[in-house]
């Protein structure tokens, strides 16, 4: 896919495994601008790199998914985040939209593609958003 959006993603998840399956999946997709992270904490205070995506673990030693997340979305309401799990649980799932989220993956044989179909989802997202608001950062400015 040659003419793809790149992206600033972060990796969150204490398992490294599965961190390292979904780095090397996104390489292979020819994502290149990926930083993990094997807690919760150093992500929050790498916030200023400015992600577009981050791919959030729900269940972390260090602090909970959810807590990153509302940190997250305290810190820039307008970065994607999709938290992934080992839970099946709907509630869980609910819950993470509920706070923020943009979608829920459960680690799975399909999560690789999963959050490859979530990427262009967002590019998708951007796109509307930036074709139905044209000049909304002329709009902006012309406050200031």
């Amino acid at each position: 896919m040659e003419n793809q959006t790149q992206f600033k993603i972060f990796i969150v998840d204490d398992d490294v495994f599965c961190a390292n399956v979904y780095e090397q999946h996104l390489r292979n997709s020819h994502y290149n601008a990926i930083t993990f992270y094997d807690n919760g904490n150093d992500c929050i205070l790498n916030l200023y790199q400015n992600p577009d995506i981050i791919f959030l673990d729900h269940n972390m030693e260090d602090i909970t998914g959810f807590e990153v997340l509302k940190k997250i979305k305290r810190y820039n309401p307008n970065i994607y985040v999709i938290m992934v799990s080992g839970q099946e649980n709907i509630k869980t799932a609910v819950d993470a939209l509920k706070y923020g989220a943009f979608d829920y993956v459960i680690k799975d044989n399909d999560a690789c593609d999963k959050i490859i179909q979530l990427i262009n989802k967002v590019a998708r997202v951007k796109e509307e958003l930036r074709k139905s608001n044209p000049n909304i950062i002329q709009r902006l400015l012309s406050l200031f």
